[in-house]
């Protein structure tokens, strides 16, 4: 007794998910381990971004406007800047949000190693990079939330 994969009617195989299989849940290539590795990361990230990283920003503490003050915008910048990583740090605790809140930040590490590098002569430029290649692992493996985004925003218009 052998059974058959569903066909369309042109005889090709029905995709696993149109047939009634459960749809994977941890995108396509990815297995149990990357979901929990990027799972950790993303709870880490967000720990770290949302805490040590962004609040200090947000209150204005001495440390951090004397920084702005260096980079030359001003304190609405400072402040722009702790919003961005909080907003960040609670998008990758969403899980549809994710993939793309960790693009972000990785665009917004970019900005901070160019700082570091041009106004504080790479002293710290390495923070950055070693922020964003978990990112980058988690914008990887969380890379099918992207569509599902999209799809999503797609569908309230």
């Amino acid at each position: 007794m052998s059974a058959t994969a569903p066909r369309t009617p042109a005889g090709a195989p029905v995709p696993a998910a149109a047939a009634g299989a459960p749809a994977a849940t941890h995108g396509a290539g990815t297995g149990r381990r990357a979901h929990l590795t990027a799972l950790t990361l993303q709870v880490l990230l967000a720990l770290f971004l949302g805490g040590a990283s962004a609040f200090p920003k947000l209150i204005g503490h001495s440390s951090a406007a004397e920084s702005f003050d260096r980079i030359g915008f001003g304190d609405w910048f400072m402040y722009t800047v702790g919003a961005l990583e909080l907003a960040g740090a609670v998008a990758l605790l969403i899980p549809v949000l994710a993939g793309v809140s960790a693009l972000a930040l990785i665009g917004l590490m970019a900005g901070a190693f160019v700082t570091q590098m041009t106004v504080f002569d790479g002293q710290y430029a390495l923070t950055p990079v070693l922020v964003a290649l978990p990112l980058a692992v988690i914008a990887r493996v969380r890379w099918h939330r992207n569509a599902e985004l999209v799809a999503l925003l797609r569908r309230r218009r």
